[in-house]
C-alpha cells in the first residue's frame, strides 16, 4: 500500500501550525471540510469524527436511540470489525448474509430473505470500491420502512445508477484511514439528509453535549427542562470524544480536491489489472459498474489450497504487499470475538464469504502506479498458472 499524504498536504499542514495561537482541535476548518464534504458527495449534513469506527459506533447509537429496546441488524459477514461490534455494543442482534461474489457485498435476495418483524435496519458494506445496492433492494427497504445504513468506507466516489453511494442511507459512513481513497492521518464522516441524524451525531461526537448542536431550539428545550445545570454542560446522551481536529480538516480538504481525479486513475488501474489476468486461474467477473477500486482484488478461481500457497509465495518473491481474506481480515464469523456469539462453526453456512477468505487477497491500487507497474503485476500474478 501507499501513504496518501503529499507534500502538498503537509505543507498546508505547515502553514496552520505558523499562525500566531492556531486552533488546532475541533474548529473552524473541520466545518469547511464537513460543508465541502457535503457538497461533494451530494447530503446535507456531514459530522467529521476521529475515525470511520467512530462514524460506526456513533450512527448505531443513533439507531439506539430509536430503537432502545434492540433488534436485529442484517450485515455481511465480510466487512471490517468496527461494523459488527458497533452492533454488539448497542444491544443489537447481528443477523449475517452471503456476499454476492461479483460485488463483494451482501446478496439481496439473502438480505430479503432474512428480514423478519424484528429488523431494525440494513447495514450495507460496499466492500473494495464495489457497488452493494441494487434497486430492488432500496425498493423493498422502502417500502418496507427499514433503514438502510451504508459503510462506504472503502468506496468513496463509487455510484449507482450514477448516483454517489453514501446517500441513499438514511446514515452513511466513511473512512480516510490511511491507503484509503483518501486519508486525514485517521479520521471518519457520518452523513444524512436527516436534521434530527445530523444533530445526535453532533452530539455524540462530543460527550452527547447539547451544546454541540446546531439547532438552537434543541439547546433552549434541554436548558429549559434541566434549569438546574449549566447550559454548557447539558450531556443528553451516554457518549464518548469522537472528535477531529483541524489538522485532519485541513489534510482533508486538500485530499478532497484531487479525489476525483485519483479515483479515474483508480478505476483505470483496476481494470487494466483485471483485463490481463489469466480468467482460467483468477475471477475477474466482477460488477464494474459503478465501482471505484482502492485496492485490486484478486480472487483465486479454484478451491485449490496448492494455489493459494503458490500465490502467496510467488507475491513475497517479487515484494508484492498483500492482504489475505480481502476486507478486514476476510470472514468476521471466524474471528474470536464473535465465536462465544455464534454456534459451532457457524462460517460454514456461508459459501461465498469462505471463498473468498481462503482464496481472497488484495493488493494496493494507488493513483501514482504506472502502466508498466500494473502490465508487471499482472505478468507476475500469471505465474500461478505455470
Amino acid at each position: 500500500m501507499k501513504n496518501n499524504i503529499s507534500r502538498e498536504d503537509l505543507d498546508l499542514v505547515i502553514e496552520l501550525l505558523k499562525r500566531d495561537d492556531p486552533i488546532l482541535t475541533n474548529g473552524p476548518k473541520v466545518k469547511e471540510f464537513e460543508r465541502a464534504w457535503s457538497e461533494w458527495l451530494g447530503v446535507k449534513y456531514s459530522t467529521f469524527v476521529s475515525s470511520g469506527a467512530a462514524s460506526n459506533f456513533i450512527t448505531l447509537q443513533i439507531l439506539k436511540q430509536s430503537y432502545p429496546d434492540g433488534g436485529e441488524v442484517i450485515i455481511p459477514p465480510l466487512t471490517w470489525v468496527s461494523d459488527v461490534s458497533s452492533v454488539i455494543h448497542h444491544g443489537f442482534t447481528p443477523v449475517f448474509v452471503d456476499i454476492n461474489p461479483k460485488t463483494l457485498s451482501m446478496s439481496t435476495d439473502a438480505v430479503l430473505k432474512a428480514i423478519t418483524p424484528m429488523t431494525r435496519a440494513v447495514f450495507i458494506t460496499h466492500a473494495q470500491g464495489f457497488n452493494g445496492l441494487t434497486d430492488k433492494l432500496i425498493r423493498e427497504l422502502s417500502s418496507k420502512n427499514i433503514l438502510l445504513i451504508e459503510d462506504v468506507c472503502e468506496s468513496h466516489g463509487a455510484t449507482h445508477r450514477g448516483r454517489k453511494l453514501g446517500t441513499f442511507g438514511n446514515i452513511s459512513n466513511f473512512s480516510f484511514f490511511y491507503a484509503h481513497h483518501m486519508s486525514t492521518i485517521e479520521g471518519g464522516m457520518i452523513c444524512t439528509d436527516d436534521p434530527k441524524v445530523y444533530e445526535w451525531a453532533r452530539m455524540l461526537r462530543s460527550h452527547g453535549m447539547v451544546r454541540e448542536s446546531s439547532s438552537e431550539t434543541l439547546k433552549d428545550d434541554y436548558a429549559g427542562r434541566h434549569p438546574d445545570l449549566n447550559p454548557d454542560f447539558i450531556f443528553a446522551a451516554p457518549a464518548f470524544n469522537f472528535r477531529n481536529t483541524e489538522i485532519g480538516a485541513t489534510i482533508g480538504l486538500s485530499q478532497l480536491s484531487r479525489l476525483d481525479r485519483n479515483n479515474e486513475a483508480r478505476t483505470r488501474n483496476f481494470i487494466r489489472l483485471l483485463d490481463q489476468l489469466d480468467t482460467s486461474i483468477f475471477y475477474t467477473d466482477f460488477e464494474r459498474e459503478g465501482s471505484c477500486n482502492y485496492a485490486h482484488q484478486i480472487v483465486l478461481k479454484l478451491d485449490k489450497s496448492y494455489l493459494v500457497e503458490k500465490l502467496i509465495k510467488i507475491m513475497r518473491s517479487n515484494d508484492i504487499e498483500f492482504r489475505r481474506g480481502s476486507a478486514g481480515g476476510g470472514n468476521q464469523l471466524r474471528q474470536p470475538y464473535l465465536r462465544p456469539f455464534l454456534p459451532e462453526n457457524y462460517w460454514e453456512k456461508f459459501p461465498v464469504t469462505e471463498h473468498i477468505h481462503q482464496f481472497g487477497f488484495y493488493i494496493g491500487n494507488y493513483p501514482s502506479m504506472s502502466i508498466c507497474q500494473i502490465d508487471r503485476l499482472a505478468e507476475i500474478l500469471n505465474e500461478v498458472s505455470k
